[in-house]
């Protein structure tokens, strides 16, 4: 199989894996990525899924971690292909008056247009923006103790309630609308505990570095991700299918970009009874019901900041998204559901021929679900945006079992790796002193199962590396 021993294997090429191949790699030792797909990349994938010449995104599509990252910030990733473009706004959340919330680049522009809660809106953003430089590091991390105490908790103290007592601050259904459809990201009620610290981290990354998308898709950050790895010296194999131990090469240190569910598939039978019982435990969120659209011009959006957004959130009022997480969450399928919608093609020439148009939108469902919710996320599109539905030319879907088979990370859908709720922030995948170890000595896990969760960041690959870097090489 291998003729070679490798001081560190990966398992899974997603953003995380690659992250932990290349902190490892850039140690000086010799790693080896195994991916099971035929290409690298996991959820940092793009494909012709509708007709020739549109390129779509197949799952993640605009990334405020990926250019927050203190990890990938610190990678040459552009002189290795990747090229990133930000819209004019950020993200647009349109209201059935025709009005429209947004966010963007400038905090003082987005806080004149909340009108009313314009000094409420600076007052809590000034701080995070300022503070953001001495946080992101343990914020995008492990429970640890922080590098600059007083600020971290003067972030926690607005990160920890309910996004529903924070909206409590502003007067306006457009501040308390763009806020719950930021906290919607956290695919969770947004009553939960913690849902706001989802809401103000996305907002301050837009603020800090902005919104942007890769120029010719998700998948252009896993190659320049590879690409860099690959000229450090590592290895990267495809159509490497992992189930057991035994097809391992051999080495010291194994990592695994893949939730509990798989871990205990492949190494279960290694670990100790505790922490085999924990993982058994380990609890998955809903699912997403996505499309994909090729279209004969853009979105017909009537509120016309929508047209000049990334990223679009279609779920009118906070109440009304609270509703619909809600009811998902209890294995309901809303008939006006939250969705989440992004038109890269309005600014990136590459994924659309002339004059034709992308877009790509997803729904919160109960995990597992079949239902096909095609029907009710157009709705929701057409309801902001008449006229909608006469300019598809064709479509292309997945329910959660589809997710499922395209990437075997997303458990029934769920593309955050497991429930970040208060139960799990600190506990992925379970109770330890470093969540990145396994029960077994040179297993570690390092996918978005592990802190801080879902998110193209590679933070949790990038931790998991250093821990194994300490615990097995003693660096």
């Amino acid at each position: 199989m291998h003729n070679t021993d490798f001081d560190a294997v990966v398992v899974g090429s997603g953003p995380n894996g690659l992250a932990a191949a290349i902190t490892l790699q850039q140690a000086g030792l010799s790693v080896l990525v195994l991916e099971g797909k035929p290409e690298i990349g996991g959820g940092l994938r793009s494909a012709e899924l509708t007709l020739p010449g549109f390129m779509h995104d197949t799952c993640s599509a605009i990334h405020p971690l990926a250019v927050n990252s203190p990890f990938f910030r610190t990678l040459p990733l552009d002189t290795f292909g990747l090229e990133y473009i930000e819209p004019p706004i950020a993200a647009a959340h349109p209201f059935d008056d025709g009005t429209a919330a947004i966010l963007t680049r400038s905090m003082d522009e987005t806080a004149r247009s909340l009108g009313p809660d314009e000094k409420t809106y600076r007052n809590l953003f000034k701080p995070l923006i300022d503070q953001w430089p001495r946080i992101d590091f343990d914020v995008l991390g492990p429970l640890t103790f922080p590098k600059h105490p007083l600020d971290f908790a003067q972030f926690g103290l607005k990160a920890l309630p309910p996004v529903t007592w924070l909206a409590k601050l502003f007067e306006t259904p457009q501040a308390k609308g763009l806020l719950a459809g930021m906290a919607a990201h956290s695919i969770q009620p947004l009553s939960n505990f913690t849902t706001s610290a989802i809401a103000i981290v996305l907002m301050t990354a837009a603020h800090v570095r902005g919104w942007p998308l890769p120029k010719g898709g998700s998948q252009q950050i896993s190659r320049s991700l590879a690409a860099y790895f690959t000229s450090l010296g590592g290895k990267i194999e495809t159509n490497f299918y992992v189930s057991s131990l035994a097809q391992l090469p051999s080495s010291k240190a194994v990592l695994f970009d893949i939730t509990p569910k798989q871990l205990l598939q492949i190494a279960g039978h290694r670990f100790s009874p505790l922490y085999r019982w924990q993982l058994n435990r380990y609890r998955y969120g809903m699912g997403v019901f996505k499309v994909d659209w090729a279209l004969d011009g853009p979105i017909p959006f009537t509120a016309e900041s929508c047209q000049q957004a990334g990223t679009v959130h279609l779920g009118n009022t906070l109440e009304e998204i609270a509703d619909s997480e809600l009811r998902a969450s209890k294995g309901q399928h809303p008939e006006k559901p939250y969705v989440l919608l992004a038109q890269q093609s309005l600014f990136d020439v590459t994924r659309a021929p002339a004059g034709k148009q992308t877009a790509w939108a997803y729904c919160h469902i109960p995990n597992g679900s079949t239902v096909d919710m095609t029907n009710a996320i157009e709705n929701q599109i057409e309801r902001f945006a008449p006229g909608f539905r006469d300019r598809i030319l064709a479509r292309h879907t997945m329910n959660p079992a589809q997710m499922e088979a395209h990437n075997p990370n997303y458990i029934g859908g769920d593309i955050n790796g497991g429930i970040i709720d208060i139960g799990q922030l600190f506990t992925r995948p379970a109770l330890r002193w470093s969540p990145y170890r396994t029960s077994e000595k040179g297993l570690y896990i390092c996918s978005s199962s592990t802190p801080p969760g879902g998110g193209v960041h590679g933070m949790c690959g990038h931790h998991a590396a250093l821990r194994a870097l300490k615990d097995v090489f003693t660096r």
